[in-house]
């Protein structure tokens, strides 16, 4: 934040501490996450077929996925716990990304062409709280 002419002032952000459940949990459940994710993604490639990088499962607390302009791949854990739909929108949405980085109209008709009720799954999706919804002793 800029105060005045000559100063700025640096914003803190508090970063929660994941539990020591929460990380035995990640660890316990990561490599099953990586291959279902990985199988779904194979799948999906074959529908658009859009050169990606390197994979990274990852222990996120408010992303599901994400995709870098290196074409890196990032998706969270928790996906393998979602219905297969919504982890196949999350990853769907994430290989759009790697022609469009962007949430533009182009990007919305791409995803569209495998979910045209993307909204409403985007919706649902939006309506889970990854922080509750998948406690430690959760099941995969």
């Amino acid at each position: 934040m800029r105060i005045g002419r000559f100063f700025t002032l640096k914003k803190t952000v508090r970063r929660r501490r994941k539990s020591a459940a929460s990380s035995v949990h990640f660890r316990a459940h990561k490599e099953i996450a990586r291959e279902r994710i990985l199988a779904r993604l194979a799948h999906w490639h074959t529908v658009y077929q859009f050169p990606y990088g390197r994979v990274a499962i990852r222990d996120q607390s408010s992303r599901w996925g994400s995709c870098s302009k290196k074409g890196n791949l990032n998706f969270n854990y928790r996906i393998a716990f979602l219905p297969e739909i919504l982890m196949d929108y999350v990853i769907v949405h994430e290989l759009c990304h790697l022609k469009e980085f962007n949430h533009s109209q182009n990007f919305w008709d791409l995803v569209a062409t495998t979910f045209p009720d993307y909204k409403k799954l985007r919706s649902e999706l939006r309506s889970i709280n990854m922080r509750t919804i998948f406690k430690p002793d959760t099941p995969l």
